[in-house]
Parts: structure tokens; C-alpha cells; sequence
């Protein structure tokens, strides 16, 4: 049986190109992303997302690459966008310039679990601070704007994701 060749950190990274920000995630950015960049190749997906998913993914879960953070000289910061049933999530990971994982969040997305429907929208401004507007509304109501709630996040200059 052949040698499997790992993909280089590198390698990975040339799948998301460098977006000039402010930009924002919404439902219909996945479309944009998904016809404008490569889709990844299944032994990319293997060495650098499955391990990221804590709860796992099936044979019907999807990746696509959206972006690379500009200007991050000591790590890299990378969104892809994945799709499991009912749940899609915009996810953002920060790696060392050796590719070692430094942190991982989700920030925007899409979940349903059968009587509500959470959805979240982000932005993420040039001084890396994000805004997460997020809503949810029951499958048999329609949405209640005053049940919104933000939440403010930081990539920190060392490739930190924190919660402010």
C-alpha cells in the first residue's frame, strides 16, 4: 500500500484567498464562496477539518473555503464554511506558522433541532474584532426581534479567539 503524502500547511492555506475586510457572513455568502474558490481536496478535508470537529462528520458533511485573514504576520486565520443536516456553520481557525492549531470558533451559521431555528450573522472588521448578531425563532412562530443577542469577539495578534 502507498505512502499517503501529508499536505503542507502552505498547501492548505492557497485554498482561501485573502479577502480585504470588513466582511460579512450571511446565509448567502456560503453561495459566493462555494462558486468563486476551489472546493478542497478529500485528503485536504481528511488532514486539516475531520480532526477539527469535535462531534464529528458524516458522509454527507460539506466543506468549502471561504477566506484568509489579511496580515497575520505571526500565525494564519482562516473561515470555511461546513454544512452538516440542519446545522451550517461558519468556522474561523487560527493556526501556528507551523500549522499547529491555536484556536477555533464558530461565528456565523445556520442550526435547527427540530423546533427552533438559531441563526447567526458576523462581521469581522479590520482590527479583527467580530460582531455576531444572532436570533432564533420557533418552527410554528414567526421571529421575535427582541430575543437578538450580540456577542463581540477578538483575534488577538497571537492568533487568539476571545469573547468580549
Amino acid at each position: 500500500m502507498a505512502e499517503e503524502i501529508n499536505i503542507s500547511i502552505t498547501g492548505f492555506l492557497e485554498q482561501f484567498p485573502e479577502v480585504k475586510l470588513p466582511i460579512t457572513l450571511t446565509d448567502e455568502s456560503s453561495r459566493i464562496f462555494s462558486q468563486t474558490n476551489e472546493p478542497f481536496p478529500q485528503r485536504m478535508i481528511d488532514q486539516y477539518l475531520i480532526p477539527l470537529e469535535e462531534d464529528g462528520v458524516d458522509e454527507f458533511t460539506e466543506f468549502v473555503p471561504c477566506f484568509r485573514i489579511p496580515e497575520t504576520y505571526d500565525f494564519h486565520a482562516v473561515v470555511y464554511w461546513m454544512a452538516q443536516l440542519m446545522n451550517y456553520q461558519y468556522v474561523m481557525v487560527t493556526f501556528t506558522k507551523d500549522g499547529l492549531l491555536i484556536d477555533k470558533k464558530v461565528l456565523a451559521g445556520t442550526f435547527y433541532d427540530g423546533k427552533s431555528l438559531l441563526t447567526s450573522v458576523a462581521t469581522i472588521d479590520e482590527d479583527w474584532t467580530m460582531l455576531i448578531v444572532s436570533g432564533q425563532s420557533d418552527s410554528d412562530t414567526t421571529y421575535d426581534a427582541s430575543g437578538t443577542r450580540t456577542q463581540k469577539l477578538e483575534l488577538l495578534p497571537e492568533g487568539q479567539i476571545i469573547t468580549h
